[in-house]
């Protein structure tokens, strides 16, 4: 059996968990990879996640069983062209970006189609750059494939079944529908959140009271404005006509719930409400999809010198691992004052019932 050879263009967050989620599960593989970052190649190179260091994308590409598009989605059309001289038939070739149209039509004009399966794993992170980058992000998390009309039906089986080693769950979509779909859960979600926070922005005080007091609901529903500004261009001027459209049926929405809060119809906005509440509880609970499952309680303390320190204590001596922990500097919807995140359901779990025994009031979602 011939050794798999993996070909990684870019190696960042997302291509270097591909590529360590490669390593952990064919461990003989045969992992190269070209970045312009000399020393997330050098690291990966020292953690033996890659065989060899690519100066330029070449013919050391041309023997890839595999060949992951992981740059910037701004420069994958160039790559593309640069790679096509080098491409051996038998290669999958595929992308990692949340946007498939233009690299879908880009492979179609350089007569690539039959080499070109999209991928969009739906996992992330705060954090970014190969230093980074886990294998686990791919555990549990969707993995969008995207084939092209003229793939031959054993390279997407064979891809779907490397996902699958990885721990994801592969989800074969045509690229169009992908396009409708994210902008729908992810690109247009990030329009608004910004849209919200631009809106308090503009209505605030000069003493900045709407800043100051802002929480809970506000700050869990625009925490993804944080993100990177340039990306999210890039990302609107990709699927551009799929966002307009969704924020279109969006400002259709908004205004139906204007005419009934203007008639003070109290059934209306219930069903509303009830409407939403209802679908939103039926979301699967997958931590690195696309809405990530938090595992966070609050907490009230009393407010005096080393309370803070004693939880964190308290769960150190039983050996629960905190994610992060913030005080709340008001208590809106009845939590607590200190709101705390775990990794995972096992160490929330432990955590309450920790807590719970030692008198703490614990307030859950």
């Amino acid at each position: 059996m011939n050794t798999l050879t993996c070909g990684f263009i870019g190696l960042g967050l997302i291509g270097g968990s591909i590529a360590k989620a490669v390593r952990a599960t064919v461990p003989d593989a045969r992992i190269i990879a070209y970045d312009t970052s000399a020393s997330s190649l050098e690291l990966a190179r020292d953690e033996h996640v890659i065989n060899d260091i690519c100066p330029a994308i070449d013919a050391s590409f041309g023997n890839c069983d595999y060949i992951f598009l992981c740059a910037p989605v701004s420069y994958n059309n160039d790559n593309l062209l640069i790679l096509k001289e080098y491409l051996s038939p038998h290669t999958v070739l595929t992308d990692v970006g949340s946007v498939k149209t233009g690299i879908h039509r880009q492979a179609e004009a350089l007569g690539l189609s039959g080499l070109f399966i999209g991928g969009h794993p739906m996992t992330g992170s705060e954090r970014f750059g190969y230093a980074n980058s886990d294998a686990a992000l791919l555990e549990n998390a969707y993995y969008i494939l995207t084939p092209s009309d003229s793939v031959p039906p054993e390279k997407l089986a064979r891809y779907r079944d490397l996902v699958t080693s990885f721990g994801a769950i592969p989800l074969v979509l045509s690229y169009e529908e992908h396009d409708y779909v994210t902008a729908a859960i992810s690109h247009v979600p990030h329009v608004i959140a910004a849209s919200l926070v631009n809106l308090v922005h503009g209505a605030d005080s000069a003493d900045g009271i709407m800043k100051m007091i802002a929480a809970g609901g506000f700050k869990d529903i625009t925490r993804i404005a944080s993100s990177s500004p340039e990306m999210w261009r890039q990302i609107c001027l990709s699927n551009t006509d799929n966002i307009s459209r969704l924020l279109k049926d969006y400002i259709e929405a908004l205004t139906d719930v204007c005419a009934r809060l203007d008639n003070r119809s109290g059934d209306a906005l219930y069903d509303f409400f009830e409407a939403a509440r209802s679908y939103r509880e039926s979301f699967t609970d997958v931590s690195s999809g696309p809405i990530k499952a938090e595992y966070v309680f609050t907490v009230d303390i009393a407010d005096k010198p080393g309370s803070i320190a004693s939880i964190a204590s308290l769960l150190a001596a039983h050996d629960v691992s905190i994610k992060n922990i913030g005080i709340n500097h008001n208590r809106e919807f009845a939590e607590g004052a200190l709101r705390i995140e775990f990794y995972d359901k096992n160490a929330i779990g432990k955590a309450i019932s920790v807590m719970t025994e030692h008198g703490y009031k614990l307030h859950t979602k």
